[in-house]
């Protein structure tokens, strides 16, 4: 796919796809990236206190990572998706 066929994705369904084929293909680095992208995306949609809670604990983020495609935190990682699936047009 390219940009603007993933642009046209809703944010759960660039979540589903970015995780689903960096988890089948061994991405550490991109499932890193996401985890580190988490809280300033929280933030940014106005949840400052899970913003702090996140920093402290790491399970937490992986959690979030397994269901940052929802809302507004999907809607605030939407960049992060799509550069990614733009990068792995197989996916």
């Amino acid at each position: 796919m390219d940009v603007e066929d993933l642009e046209g994705l809703s944010a759960r369904e660039l979540h589903d796809r970015a995780v689903r084929y960096a988890v089948r293909h061994g991405d550490l680095g991109f499932l890193w990236r996401l985890l580190k992208a988490i809280p300033a995306a929280e933030a940014a949609s106005g949840d400052r206190e899970e913003t702090a809670n996140d920093l402290s604990r790491v399970s937490a983020l992986l959690s979030d990572a397994m269901a940052a495609g929802e809302g507004r935190l999907g809607e605030a990682l939407r960049p992060v998706y799509i550069a990614y699936l733009a990068e792995h047009p197989d996916a």
